[in-house]
């Protein structure tokens, strides 16, 4: 049986999947979940981000999190691995966290690594009066 490989930067700055849609503004990736962030899907995402991340030189990633109370220790790994991946020329931000995904990111420690917004479009915002600040 072949693996289905995603082509995810091919040039597209918006991409429609059935549990999330990924969107890329200049070096700025958002990424709004639809499912439930847990191991199936997460080593889905992985592959996708870091793609987007290499082929699109993506600086900052905005995880949004508003329509979702739950993920497991796999989209907590997500988030690290990704932080590891950009932490030197970017950040992560979690928006939209509810009380379910801010109680998992306080627990972890992700909430030391990460920057909480209320929206995207806060985040977005701290994005873009951060590069101004540089």
């Amino acid at each position: 049986m072949q693996e289905e490989h995603v082509a995810v930067a091919d040039g597209e700055n918006e991409v429609r999947h059935t549990d999330y849609i990924y969107m890329v503004s200049d070096k700025m990736l958002v990424i709004s979940m639809i499912a439930e962030l847990d191991h199936h899907l997460a080593d889905e995402m992985r592959e996708v981000i870091d793609d987007v991340i290499d082929v699109r030189g993506v600086e900052d990633i905005i995880f949004d999190f508003s329509r979702i109370n739950f993920m497991d220790s796999a989209g907590i790994g997500l988030i690290m691995g990704r932080y590891r991946k950009i932490h030197e020329k970017g950040r992560i931000y979690v928006a939209g966290a509810g009380e379910g995904i801010s109680r998992i990111l306080l627990i972890s420690g992700l909430h030391k690594l990460v920057v909480v917004s209320s929206d995207v479009n806060d985040a977005a915002k701290k994005i873009l009066e951060g590069k101004r600040g540089n």
